[in-house]
């Protein structure tokens, strides 16, 4: 049986590889764009991450313009900004230009986490921990910010007033999905790392939905990892550069992204340990064949209404090969 009409993005941190430039990885994260738009996916996101030597997209609202001013149709947007680290005035300006310059294409995702770790939140913002609580709120004044109606008021973001940018609630926990809910914005939950409570965040979501100018019924976008190879070999075989990430992650000694070795009983080892194997429970790794068994029992499972693919590969070349299988998987699954 076809499922409906399931929409596929991309979410992408431009991690940088070994022995590769920020110019380089920048330049990678552009044709990794503008393969996608001639795949068919709808969106493609950045995220919002600081103090990470292999993590590029940091100044993530500059990287969108970047990637935008390079493709044509594809919805270019954050995922997110976390918006803590921000005036709301300021990410008013800086996606009202962006949606000016390249009109129905931009997407603003905001989440509530630091995105880097507690000190470097405290020098991006001394009062993160106060801003992070008063997220609902910070994300009302971006809301009256790109309202018409702002321009009466004393503080305005000029270039931002009537301008359409949809905004989306990004999430890890139960807490953002009481938040999406009761804003009416489409849902964008994180389970590509956060896989705990994707069943109850979805649930909340759901149930507590109220409807608004923006969205009529509730939206879900589910983010999964994705290593799709011509076999199931080779996508092991390219999935080590991704478990030996997560090892970096959990002892705290991050690194470029490693190139790919052959997989060993060492690194088998590392994908059972239950902290790993719960963070990668949603992370389908194979041939097309597996991988879209995979993603067929997952939309079942969360009846999403989009999925954002993440591939954290070593070489571009087959990041681009991952994604353009997985595209087809998503259009044989329609």
């Amino acid at each position: 049986m076809k499922t409906p009409n399931i929409l596929y993005s991309i979410l992408d941190l431009a991690l940088v590889s070994k022995d590769h430039s920020l110019q380089q990885t920048f330049h990678n994260t552009l044709k990794l764009a503008q393969h996608a738009e001639t795949f068919g996916y709808t969106r493609y996101w950045l995220a919002e991450h600081h103090n990470s030597s292999n993590i590029g997209s940091s100044a993530t609202a500059v990287l969108i313009g970047y990637v935008a001013s390079g493709t044509q149709t594809i919805r270019i947007g954050s995922g997110g900004i976390m918006l803590p680290n921000h005036s709301p005035l300021i990410v008013a300006e800086q996606f009202g230009t962006l949606a000016s310059i390249y009109p129905n294409r931009i997407d603003l995702g905001l989440g509530r986490a630091p995105g880097t770790d507690g000190e470097t939140a405290a020098a991006i913002r001394a009062d993160f921990m106060q801003a992070s609580q008063y997220f609902p709120q910070e994300l009302e004044k971006i809301q009256q910010y790109f309202s018409l109606e702002n321009a009466h008021a004393k503080v305005r973001a000029t270039v931002a007033e009537g301008v359409e940018v949809p905004i989306y609630i990004l999430g890890s926990s139960t807490d953002s999905a009481h938040l999406a809910a009761k804003k009416g914005l489409p849902y964008a939950f994180a389970s590509h790392f956060a896989t705990t409570h994707l069943k109850n965040a979805l649930e909340i979501y759901r149930n507590e939905f109220q409807p608004s100018a923006a969205l009529k019924k509730p939206y879900v976008l589910a983010g999964v990892n994705i290593i799709i190879a011509d076999t199931d070999e080779e996508a092991q075989r390219l999935s080590t550069s991704l478990i030996r990430m997560i090892v970096g992650i959990f002892t705290g000694k991050r690194d470029f992204v490693q190139p790919p070795t052959d997989m060993t009983d060492e690194l088998r080892m590392v994908m059972q340990n239950p902290q790993v194997h719960q963070m990668l429970r949603y992370s389908f790794i194979g041939s097309k064949a597996t991988v879209k068994a995979q993603v067929k029992e997952f939309l079942e499972h969360t009846k999403a209404d989009e999925l954002i693919a993440v591939t954290h590969l070593y070489d571009v070349n087959d990041k681009i090969r991952s994604f353009e299988l997985f595209a087809e998987i998503m259009k044989e699954l329609h």
